[in-house]
Parts: structure tokens; C-alpha cells; sequence
């Protein structure tokens, strides 16, 4: 992997280059949360936040996805094929779209996740932790690959990371912007990341973890949550790895029929709903350990299908933590 540095007096032209590569879309301020969306001044960008709502899988995986438009009796399908930037993407984030890309990606893939992944651009940024961030615990902390830069703070600048090839042409075609990396700026990178690794508040045991929750099916712990568990399925819409959808027809006038893919979440009680009127989790209960044998259970070839984002617990209304469920199912075995 390549290093370089980007001196803070070069960080707006550098925004401005990336322009030619598509639209750019950053962490913006809201109130009090934040959101990926268009931007065209650096300065509208919030590269200190925390976390967005919606991750940027939002960007590959649309809440509402068109695919197909019915017009006169003719099919016709929506292609969407225009290059973008993502800039100031965390590594946990990363992390989300690797595990999508096992999905989508895999033989046959999606036409059309496949072909926003190759249109766009990602620049990656470090970040500091805060009381709901677990990363660490998952090794998602830090990223080594899927991204095309990867920035991180020093005291003057940035810390450069080129992770492909793509990465390598723009910092090529702007060699006047960026320096050669020097011991002191090493330097300040370990000490940044020290000092990030000590900050996390929170962590996972994974231990066993398996294990546990293949002895733990029947634990009154879930009884518990699913109780206080409001069933309005926010950890599943905000969750950087979730990727259940249905797909659907919706008339718009006569002759005019658009067919969609939009987000569905397994906390719905349609979600197990078979033809027949089976139901594979026909009660809260049911649905609600569901997703944590989804998210925590660790498959060897796969991992885990969480990432620590934090997301699932800052925006639960009934404030459930998903590291404490896991911790008293595991007190309660042991």
C-alpha cells in the first residue's frame, strides 16, 4: 500500500479534483444527526461526525429501487450507471460493504449493485469512537482495503492511504498536491491511532459466542427484550449489513406499472410469511432473536454480520443495546 500526505492547504483543491470523477456526497450536519448526501463546497462537510442514520449501503442498495417501468405495454428496464464520490466514509462502513459485497456480488451477481460498486469512488476517514461504538471488538476498526483512499488526521494534513488502483490514478494526475510522508508524520499517525484504540467504551465478547447462542435458543433473556422491543424495526432499516428486500408493482396510472425492490426488515410480521399462510416467525419473540442469530452468530466462512457501527443502539427508541443482550444471554448460560 502506498503512503503520502495531503498538506491542509492542498485539502479544497483536492475536493475540487474529485469532482471530475462524478457527484460527491459527504456526512452533513442535521440537528443532531447526520447524512450522507450531495455536497459541492468542502465546507459543508462534517468529517468529525460520529455516525450517519442510513449507511452509505444506501448508495448500492436503495431504500426504493426502480427496476423496471411498464409504459404502453412495453418493459423497459432502469439502468442507473453515473460515477460518484463518497467521501468520508469510516472504516466500520467499509467493513458493511465488504460483507454486501459477499452477497451481491456472488455468482450471479446483482446487475445493479455491481455496477454502482464499480461507479464509485470511496474515500475512507479515521474517526473517534463514541460510548456506542464496538468495532473494535469485531476487528472493523480499521480498514486495509475496499476503499480507493483512505485519510487520516495529522496536526498539518492528512495521512494518505491509496487502496487501488483507481485510488493511484488520482493521486498521479495530482502529484502537486500531495508530499512524501515523513517520520514525524508516521509518527503522529501511531499516535492518533493509540490514542483511538484507548478511547473505545464499549466491546463485544466473542468468545464462544457460537456456541452460546446455539444453547441459549430458549433463554428467557429474549423473552425479556422482545417485551420491551417496540417491533418498529429501525436496527434492521439503519443497519450497514441488513440486505432482506421484497419486490413489488406499483400502478401509477393506467398502462403505467413501475416495479420496485424496497428495504424489508425480518422485524416485520410479513417477513417469515410463506404461501400458505405459514409463518416461520409468526411472534415478536421469534423475530427478535432472529436477528441477533443473524448478526452475532460467527460463520467460518464468513464472519460475523455485524460491524460495531453503533447504529442498531443510538437509534433504538426503546433503547435496547444490542452488546448488553448478548452479555446477559451469556451471563444467564454461565
Amino acid at each position: 500500500m502506498r503512503y503520502v500526505k495531503l498538506p491542509a492547504e492542498n485539502f479544497s483543491t483536492f475536493f475540487e479534483t474529485l469532482k471530475q470523477l462524478g457527484k460527491i456526497y459527504g456526512p452533513v450536519k442535521h440537528n443532531s444527526t447526520y447524512t450522507f448526501i450531495q455536497v459541492d463546497n468542502v465546507k459543508e462537510l462534517s468529517l468529525d461526525y460520529t455516525r450517519t442514520i442510513l449507511p452509505p449501503k444506501k448508495f448500492f442498495v436503495k431504500p426504493r429501487d426502480e427496476l423496471f417501468k411498464l409504459k404502453r405495454e412495453k418493459w423497459e428496464e432502469v439502468k442507473d450507471g453515473e460515477s460518484f464520490v463518497l467521501f468520508g466514509v469510516h472504516s466500520c462502513d467499509i467493513h458493511g460493504l465488504k460483507i454486501l459485497d459477499k452477497v451481491y456480488l456472488r455468482d450471479p451477481p446483482d446487475p445493479y449493485y455491481k455496477s454502482r460498486r464499480e461507479n464509485a469512488f470511496i474515500v475512507g476517514i479515521s474517526c473517534m469512537p463514541d460510548e456506542y461504538c464496538f468495532c473494535k471488538s469485531l476487528g472493523t476498526d480499521f480498514a486495509m482495503d475496499g476503499f480507493d483512499l483512505f485519510l487520516h488526521k495529522l496536526p498539518d494534513g492528512w495521512l494518505v492511504r491509496v487502496g487501488s488502483v483507481k485510488g493511484h490514478e488520482v493521486v498521479w494526475e495530482n502529484q502537486e498536491l500531495f508530499e512524501e510522508v515523513t517520520e514525524e508524520d508516521l509518527r503522529h499517525f501511531k499516535e492518533f491511532e493509540e490514542k483511538r484504540a484507548k478511547a473505545f467504551k464499549r466491546s463485544l465478547n466473542k468468545e464462544g459466542l457460537a456456541d452460546i447462542l446455539d444453547l441459549a435458543f430458549n433463554s428467557q433473556v429474549w423473552k425479556k427484550y422482545a417485551e420491551k422491543c417496540l417491533g418498529c424495526g429501525n436496527c434492521t432499516l439503519v443497519c450497514p449489513t441488513c440486505r432482506c428486500y421484497e419486490v413489488c408493482d406499483n400502478w401509477i396510472r393506467g398502462y403505467e406499472v413501475v416495479r420496485e425492490r424496497r428495504y424489508d426488515s425480518c422485524f416485520m410480521p410479513t417477513h417469515g410469511l410463506v404461501a400458505g399462510g405459514h409463518n416461520f416467525r409468526p411472534t415478536r419473540l421469534d423475530r427478535f432473536r432472529h436477528r441477533y442469530y443473524c448478526k452475532s452468530y460467527f460463520d467460518p466462512s464468513a464472519g460475523f454480520n455485524c460491524v460495531g457501527c453503533g447504529r442498531c443502539d443510538e437509534f433504538c427508541p426503546a433503547k435496547i443495546e444490542h452488546v448488553r443482550v448478548l452479555e446477559e444471554v451469556r451471563e444467564e448460560l454461565l
